[in-house]
């Protein structure tokens, strides 16, 4: 898995999705490129894929320079 930067912060998928989800997971996929742009800042998102419980898979959305972030639950 690659790190990336998130806020001035080094991350991995699993502490991304951490930030993302504001508790611990279980499991997480590799970040990627999420092809879109920040709907506060106009900066680039990551996404990553992760298993908040076991029997839940969540994508998440976080920006790299501001406090935004979102998932894809209904």
């Amino acid at each position: 898995m690659s790190n990336r930067v998130v806020q001035g912060r080094m991350v991995t998928a699993e502490s991304l999705a951490e930030m993302i989800e504001g508790e611990d997971i279980m499991e997480a996929e590799a970040i990627t490129d999420a092809d879109r742009e920040c709907p506060n800042c106009g900066e680039d998102v990551l996404q990553v894929g992760y298993m908040p419980t076991v029997t839940e898979f969540v994508t998440g959305y976080k920006c790299q320079d501001c406090d935004w972030a979102e998932t894809d639950r209904e």
